[in-house]
This record gives structure tokens, sequence and C-alpha cells, in this order.
């Protein structure tokens, strides 16, 4: 993939694991950052139990990275001490 495919699917996937986290977004960098992070996070988790983890643009792929960013934000929110805001 190459890093505006990154970006675009960073970006919905941060997106989406924030809504349903905070169910509101943390902010455009933020959602970016996030799920990034979350794509690396799910990949990893994903691949820990013997699936593929994110191999392109595609709803798998979306679907890994909104995994991981939900762990990555809900470990956020474990290490910054604060809850979920609604």
């Amino acid at each position: 993939m190459n890093v505006i495919s990154w970006i675009v699917l960073g970006l919905v996937a941060g997106f989406l694991g924030s809504t349903l986290v905070n169910k509101r977004g943390e902010g455009m960098f933020i959602d970016i950052i996030l799920g990034i992070i979350g794509a690396l996070v799910g990949g990893l988790l994903f691949n820990m139990v013997g699936s593929s983890g994110v191999n392109g643009f595609n709803i798998w792929s979306l679907f890994v990275a909104v995994i991981g960013s939900v762990v990555s934000l809900l470990l956020w929110h474990a290490l910054r001490g604060s809850s979920s805001r609604a």
C-alpha cells in the first residue's frame, strides 16, 4: 500500500474506532495516527492468531485496522487514566 492509502485507511479506521469507543471522533490528526497505529496493532494481533492482517485497501484491512484502533484507543485511555466520554 502506498502512503496515501495508509492515510485514507488510517483516517477511516481511526474515526470508526474513536466513534465506537468514545461515541465521537478524536479529531482528524489524532484519528489518522490512531488508525495507522491501529492497522499495525490489528495486523500484529491477527497475525498472532494465524489470520492475515492488513493486506491492501479492502474491507478486511479496514476491519483489522478498526479492531486495532479500538484496542489502541482503549490502551491510550487506560494509560492516560481517562474514561471514555459521551
